[in-house]
């Protein structure tokens, strides 16, 4: 048999999938926006098939990394976030958990299924806690740069105060994807919390931009990730040299970044749900936000900051 014969053989998907032609007259989801205007898609539940997805990238023979970052007292979450990824992140496939600490010693250990490891990484703390927020763009650069792209195809960077609570798979994997916060959802670009201030690096006119992105979620591949924590540290830098403090951290970096690098793939707030946020909205605009999610994919923890901030100044 011809060498490219075997090739194919070997990589053809070993069993047969049965499901619905696509229909232009059978749309995924009419109740919301599934499609960017650079025709990004727009990841909801009841919008793509996990099945043909695992074959596609099963024939990729990819592995994931992903990322989370606990200093100080936030190991409190390590057990929780890495617990349900077990159960539900990227089940099925080979997966690099890259946990980043202060304190090495307070990463739990959770037995983990074949295909899967965990690798710690001691960085060093800070006083503040901003400073904590954005020095993780600084070691996702360095990482990606030196290490990441040697081991894994695609990095998610999540926060670790997370609950992965349904399963969530290579649906949100594309060359570069994007969140959408929940605050800002179908909220008009004037109020969004971009930084105004002309002055900073991460500054976004108010006539400008498409959505609003949580720092909570976002990857792509490790090159895509690279050239975008790259740049967002490069702006930390110029700003702080500069005495200037973007208004929400290192998302507001994140924004700038995205707006002129758009995503290919954006999450819907699925995949980063806060049940106190969508009960405050629905209370002041009478948006229910309950009835647009059909599953809760990562929920977005309640924070108890007496314990995870009381060791920081603020």
């Amino acid at each position: 048999m011809a060498e490219t014969e075997r090739y194919r053989l070997k990589d053809k998907p070993s069993s047969k999938l049965i499901y619905p032609q696509p229909s232009l007259l059978q749309p995924a989801r009419r109740d919301v926006l599934v499609l960017s205007s650079w025709l990004a898609p727009v990841v909801w539940e009841g919008t793509f098939n996990i099945d043909i997805l695992n074959n596609q990238f099963r024939l990729q023979n990819a592995t994931i990394g992903l990322t989370a970052f606990a200093l100080r007292r936030h190991t409190i979450y390590l057990k929780q976030f890495l617990t349900s990824a077990e159960k539900h992140f990227m089940v099925g496939h080979r997966v690099n958990y890259y946990i980043f600490t202060d304190h090495p010693p307070s990463v739990p250990h959770i037995p983990l299924h074949k295909g899967r490891k965990l690798t710690v990484f001691q960085i060093p703390g800070h006083d503040l806690w901003h400073d904590v927020s954005m020095q993780r763009m600084e070691f996702l650069s360095v990482y990606s740069n030196q290490r990441f792209h040697k081991e894994v195809s695609y990095l998610v960077c999540a926060d670790v105060d997370i609950s992965f609570q349904h399963d969530v798979g290579v649906e949100i994997l594309s060359s570069l994807f994007a969140t959408l916060h929940l605050s800002f959802y179908m909220v008009n670009r004037e109020l969004f919390h971009y930084e105004r201030r002309p002055s900073s690096q991460a500054y976004i006119p108010e006539d400008e931009g498409d959505f609003y992105y949580t720092g909570s979620l976002f990857g792509g591949s490790v090159a895509e990730v690279y050239r975008l924590v790259e740049a967002c540290h490069q702006m930390i830098i110029k700003d702080k040299a500069s005495d200037i403090e973007a208004v929400c951290y290192d998302e507001s970096y994140l924004n700038k970044y995205l707006l002129y690098h758009k995503p290919t793939k954006i999450l819907s707030s699925e995949y980063m749900f806060s049940e106190k946020i969508a009960l405050e909205r629905w209370s002041k605009s009478q948006l229910n936000l309950f009835s647009l999610i059909k599953p809760v994919k990562i929920l977005d923890l309640a924070k108890n900051y007496t314990l995870t901030r009381g060791d920081f100044t603020e």
